[in-house]
């Protein structure tokens, strides 16, 4: 299937690893020239660098933390006055720490309210104007099954991802005159960085080793692994896609069925 995306102008932030790299590399094979974002320049210079040289594709690495409320504007900027424009746009950050509901104060709630929701916000806040003079203008939050299946020990990514998913329902109905898609993917465990950490965390917990908990992780899916990047990649770039034209306000699981609810 030819997804149309040869040509497009793309935003992934969060992008010099796991979900987000993945997805950018993704978009590059397609022919989408990409901006790639994370907080670190030797890290993003580097991802930019190897996308590159995989895909082909023009590749431009932006540095900048997203929970910055000047950020988001400065890195759209950027990115359109690189690209020329901008077609389609990922949000994406990393997650909240672990731990259970008495662990967390009300400044680390403010900052996972910044990183995992008002990220989002300010994005596409600052996007919009160069979204509607596009002809395929996608958006793409990055979630969590979490948001349907709470996960243990994971009451801050629980709580503020679910928020995300409310906005970025709303605004498929508000914005779909505008001729805009919104939609959010909600990954289950995928054998990334982030979900090593939390491993980690489980470990130290339950007196166990990093291995033995995330094979007890993998368990959850019929098929009896995590995922892979790529696989939840190859569902994002469907769905940035002038291929998936049609779909808007939708929230995808990509779980390999470890979410166990029907709807």
């Amino acid at each position: 299937m030819d997804l149309k995306l040869a040509g497009k102008r793309g935003l992934v932030t969060g992008g010099s690893k796991g979900l987000g790299y993945a997805t950018a590399l993704g978009l590059a094979k397609e022919g989408v020239r990409v901006a790639v974002n994370s907080r670190v320049s030797e890290s993003i210079s580097a991802a930019a660098r190897r996308i590159k040289d995989e895909s082909g594709s023009e590749v431009i690495p932006l540095v900048g933390d997203v929970t910055d409320p000047e950020v988001s504007t400065k890195l759209i900027h950027e990115a359109v006055d690189a690209l020329g424009g901008l077609d389609l746009l990922v949000t994406n950050s990393g997650g909240p720490p672990s731990g259970k509901f008495e662990d967390f104060d009300d400044q680390q709630w403010r900052d996972a309210v910044e990183l995992n929701f008002l990220s989002h916000v300010r994005l596409i806040r600052a996007a919009l104007p160069y979204l509607r003079q596009s002809s395929a203008a996608s958006v793409l939050t990055f979630t969590s099954y979490s948001v349907k299946q709470p996960i243990p020990n994971l009451v801050l990514s629980n709580s503020v991802r679910a928020a995300t998913i409310g906005l970025t329902k709303t605004l498929a109905l508000e914005l779909g005159s505008d001729n805009i898609r919104f939609n959010s993917i909600l990954p289950a465990w995928t054998v990334t960085e982030r979900v090593y950490s939390l491993m980690e965390y489980r470990a130290k917990t339950n007196g166990t080793t990093v291995e033995e908990e995330m094979e007890k992780q993998a368990k959850d899916s019929p098929f009896g692994r995590m995922g892979r990047p790529e696989e939840f990649a190859n569902a994002a770039v469907f769905l940035l896609s002038p291929a998936a034209s049609y779909i808007t306000g939708i929230m995808l699981t990509v779980d390999g069925g470890m979410y166990k609810g029907t709807f």
